[in-house]
């Protein structure tokens, strides 16, 4: 049974990292060059730093995730730095448990915190190419609020944002 919880300074920042690239390993296939297809343990960690971590396990092992971050004083994407918007980023579930409910209960945890940190809005972003990930996203309640794009990326990103109750 899969469980929810903060990371903990125990888990293996190299064991995350590997989940990372195997659920972007598909992306990267596509020839989309996200960061997390390929990342250090230390990107990984440094992309950590200043949100919240939730993780995933399932018999001890790390099956998903995803980083919950506060507004950004400065971002190449505006409407991340917008007043009331928190944004979320390094989400991943391990092929092997995609479709079954962690993605889902990871998005449900980052809207909670994201709500009782006091943000009215969850925004994140995605390659305009992952039509398979928009498509999901706004089963979920997320809607195309704007583009950016990232330094370096060979794509452009459409971002999407949830208003939260």
């Amino acid at each position: 049974m899969p469980r929810i919880r903060s990371l903990q300074a125990s888990d293996s920042i190299d064991e995350l990292t590997l989940l990372l690239h195997r659920a972007y390993a598909r992306l990267g296939k596509m020839g989309l060059n996200y960061t997390a297809v390929d990342q250090t343990p230390e990107v990984t960690a440094e992309r950590i730093r200043g949100g919240h971590c939730f993780v995933v396990t399932e018999h001890d092992r790390l099956v998903g995730t995803i980083v919950v971050q506060p507004t950004y004083a400065d971002n190449d994407c505006e409407y991340f730095t917008k007043p009331g918007v928190a944004a979320a980023h390094q989400f991943a579930v391990d092929p092997n448990h995609q479709g079954t409910g962690v993605g889902r209960m990871l998005l449900a945890r980052a809207e909670q915190w994201a709500m009782k940190s006091g943000f009215r809005e969850l925004a994140m972003d995605t390659a305009e190419q992952a039509t398979h990930l928009i498509d999901l996203y706004t089963r979920h309640g997320y809607r195309h609020v704007g583009w950016v794009q990232w330094r370096g990326k060979v794509y452009r990103s459409v971002v999407l944002s949830k208003q939260l109750a």
